[in-house]
């Protein structure tokens, strides 16, 4: 295991240091599973569209000749894809219920809110990017 930053600059830890450090790997640990829950479902949607293009590319052999070795290499070919997106699907399960256990605690902002919170920080980006500006501006105006 690694030292923790602290104990490795010589400074002592407070009292809640490991507290705060637990709740921090913990937030770490959330957002990781959740980029982990994102990607596992981009690859269940490919996995979908993959299947689905091979039962459009499949026929069915009602009564047409049909080689019967590609039937079954396409078959196989499915059952393959099925199994792989079961595992996804599992995958993602195990994710969830980990991210719901590691939000337990916390309760929901409402949607109305996080609206809120998000256009206060475009009206604060907006003002940056027009303070710099004219920062600029008046920097090449000196020169």
């Amino acid at each position: 295991m690694s030292t923790p930053p602290l104990a490795a600059s010589g400074m002592a830890p407070g009292p809640f240091a490991g507290a705060q450090a637990q709740q921090a790997a913990r937030e770490v640990n959330t957002a990781s599973l959740c980029r982990i829950g994102q990607e596992t479902v981009q690859d269940i949607v490919y996995r979908t569209m993959e299947i689905f293009q091979l039962l459009r590319n499949m026929q069915l052999p009602n009564g047409v000749t049909y080689h019967t070795g590609t039937y079954q290499d396409r078959l196989a070919k499915l059952q393959d894809h099925l199994r792989q997106l079961s595992i996804l699907f599992r995958k993602l399960r195990l994710v969830y219920d980990k991210c719901n256990e590691n939000c337990g605690g916390m309760d929901p902002i409402p949607v109305e809110k996080l609206k809120q919170k998000n256009q206060q920080l475009k009206q604060i980006m907006d003002q940056l990017r027009n303070l710099i500006w004219d920062i600029n501006a008046m920097l090449a105006m000196r020169s």
